[in-house]
C-alpha cells in the first residue's frame, strides 16, 4: 500500500529529517512539503494526500488550525501531528488525529505510526457514491481524555452519562469518571442522538442507561438510571424525555 504523504513544518531542518525518515519507509510516497499553514491548505486541496504529517507550532495558521480547516473542506487525509510540545495532545486527538509524535522522531516510532495509518485507511469506507446523498453527521466514536500523566481512550458507547462542571465535562464510565475540557453544547453536537439524550442543561445520558422516568406529582420529572442515580429533567428538555417514550 503506497500512502501519498505531505510534510508540513516551518523548520527546514525538521522537514529534511522527516524526508529522510520517510525515504526509509517503503509504504510512504512523499508528494509534497509546505512550510506554513496557508501553503499547506492549498497543497492539500490540490494534491489530496492520504496522510499529512503536521507540525503544530507554526506562525499565523498553526497545525491545529490547519487540521480544523481541512475538516471543513471535506477532505479526509489521515493526520499525524509531529511536534516538540506535549501540551496539545488532547486537542490533537479530539481532532481525530491518527497519532501524535514528539520530536525528534525515531524510525521505529514512525513505523508504528504508519502501521496505524495503514489500518485506518484500509478500514475507511469508499468515498465514491452512486448518487448525491444528504451528508451524514460524523458522530464521535471515541474521546481521548487526560488521566494522571497519560491520555486514555474512551469509546463513546462506554460512557454512561456526562455531567457539566464549569468549563469541564465529567464523563462517567462505570465506577470511574474523567474530565474533558469542552462545553456541553459542543459535546452534544458530536454525540449521536440515537444513542444519547440531553435531559438537563448540565446532563447528557446514554439512552440505554435510563431505567425509567417518574414525576413527583407536581410536574417535575426525573430519570432513574441503571446505576441507581437519579437526574432531574429540566423543563427545556422534557420534550426529549417524552420523545423517548413515543409520547
Amino acid at each position: 500500500m503506497s500512502i501519498r504523504t505531505m510534510i508540513v513544518d516551518d523548520e527546514p531542518l525538521a522537514v529534511e529529517r522527516l524526508q529522510m525518515l520517510c525515504a526509509r519507509e517503503p509504504r510512504i510516497a512523499l508528494v509534497g512539503t509546505a512550510t506554513d499553514g496557508e501553503a499547506a491548505l492549498r497543497l492539500i486541496e490540490g494534491l489530496k494526500p492520504d496522510l499529512v504529517m503536521l507540525d503544530i507550532a507554526m506562525p499565523l495558521l498553526d497545525g491545529i488550525g490547519v487540521a480544523r480547516a481541512v475538516g471543513r473542506m471535506g477532505i479526509r487525509p489521515a493526520v499525524i501531528f509531529v511536534t516538540a510540545f506535549e501540551g496539545f495532545a488532547v486537542e490533537a486527538f479530539d481532532l481525530a488525529a491518527i497519532d501524535y509524535m514528539l520530536k525528534p522522531v525515531a524510525h521505529d516510532r514512525l513505523t508504528r505510526a504508519i502501521d496505524r495509518v495503514e489500518a485506518a485507511l484500509r478500514n475507511r469506507a469508499p468515498e465514491t457514491t452512486p448518487a448525491p446523498a444528504e451528508p451524514q453527521p460524523d458522530w464521535a466514536e471515541e474521546f481521548w481524555v487526560p488521566h494522571r500523566s497519560e491520555l486514555i481512550r474512551i469509546a463513546t458507547d462506554q460512557i454512561d452519562r456526562i455531567e457539566a462542571e464549569r468549563d469541564y465535562m465529567r464523563l462517567h464510565v462505570g465506577s470511574h469518571s474523567y474530565l474533558l475540557h469542552q462545553t456541553i453544547s459542543s459535546l452534544e453536537e458530536r454525540l449521536d442522538p440515537q444513542q444519547f439524550v440531553r435531559l438537563h442543561r448540565s446532563h447528557i445520558v446514554r439512552r440505554d442507561h435510563i431505567a425509567r422516568l417518574r414525576h413527583d406529582g407536581s410536574g417535575v420529572w426525573f430519570a432513574a438510571l441503571t446505576d441507581g442515580n437519579e437526574i432531574r429533567i429540566g423543563r427545556t428538555f422534557l420534550a426529549n424525555a417524552r420523545a423517548m417514550t413515543g409520547r
